[in-house]
């Protein structure tokens, strides 16, 4: 198992940024290639399946995910069903004020493919890391622009 923790501060008071981080819809607006969808369940209850895919031109991969833990506006938690992507990850959302939040996303990760992943992952974990902080800058600027339905 490897954790990555990454955070953004957000400009917009918590439910906001809450509410822009469970758009599942419109999650390709901000996390770099990737596009979201509800599977099974309305995606805001435990039990709610949601596919990932990230990549180009049809060549990625997709990341099932079942909420396992619903906690509006503070946490969402996922459990990564797949193949390749397993583990938790975290959605947190913590106030800082009336009109400021951060956004934390956790993972902890079973890496793929045994020993291969692990000596792996030290050279594919920057990238990750570095895609995953580009996207929370995003992020950031799409919830404090937020609106609902938009």
């Amino acid at each position: 198992m490897t954790d990555v923790v990454v955070s953004v501060d957000v400009a917009a008071p918590a439910g906001t940024t809450w509410l822009a981080l469970t758009d599942w819809g419109r999650q390709r607006e901000w996390m770099l290639g990737t596009e979201v969808r509800v599977v099974s369940g309305n995606g805001r209850s435990v039990g709610s399946r949601l596919e990932a895919f990230t990549g180009i031109g049809g060549i990625g991969v997709t990341d099932t995910m079942e909420i396992t833990s619903w906690e509006p506006p503070v946490r969402c938690t996922v459990r990564h069903l797949g193949k390749i992507v397993r583990g938790t990850g975290a959605f947190h959302v913590q106030e800082r004020g009336p009109q400021r939040s951060v956004f934390i996303w956790s993972e902890q990760l079973d890496l793929p493919l045994g020993v291969v992943g692990r000596l792996g992952w030290p050279l594919v974990k920057p990238a990750f890391v570095l895609g995953l902080r580009q996207s929370l800058q995003r992020f950031a600027r799409f919830a404090e622009s937020y609106v609902v339905g938009g």
